[in-house]
């Protein structure tokens, strides 16, 4: 029996913890000849993509692909992901979520060389300590 892959499942699960936390969920996709995306809204061989109930319609999240039609300009457009291309999903809100490794293989077009859409910022620098009191009591100076 194939292995079944956990992706899909963990994709579903990422964008019912998005919409039960009141997030609006988003989909990374790494572009290739295998999805159907408006490519007028590709950048770097990729594209994001809301998923929520309010951008979407009869947005099917199955073990083989994401599709769903949404308004692209305000022209709605059938859009298909095979699971194989999602690079995230994640709230728009917070960042939270889940990135997956898209194979070398699956590359973007050549006209749309492949780059990161999601980027891990480094952590932020500690504060600075606040500077310690003395050990000595306070003193009131009286000027004149």
């Amino acid at each position: 029996m194939p292995e079944v892959s956990t992706k899909p499942y963990l994709i579903r699960a990422i964008y019912d913890w998005c919409t039960d936390s009141g997030f609006t969920p988003y989909v990374a996709v790494a572009v290739d000849e295998s999805v159907r995306v408006p490519t007028e809204f590709v950048n770097n061989g990729e594209i994001v993509l809301n998923v929520s109930a309010l951008a979407t319609s009869r947005l099917l999240i199955d073990n083989e692909a994401i599709s769903f039609q949404a308004r692209f300009g305000g022209v709605p457009r059938d859009v298909h992901v095979p699971m194989g291309r999602v690079i995230a999903v994640y709230a728009r809100e917070n960042g939270q979520g889940m990135a997956f490794d898209v194979p070398r293989a699956m590359s973007a077009p050549a006209s749309q060389p492949a780059g990161p859409v999601l980027q891990v910022a480094p952590p932020a620098p500690e504060p600075p300590e606040p500077p310690k009191p003395s050990a000595e009591r306070p003193k009131l100076t009286r000027v004149k």
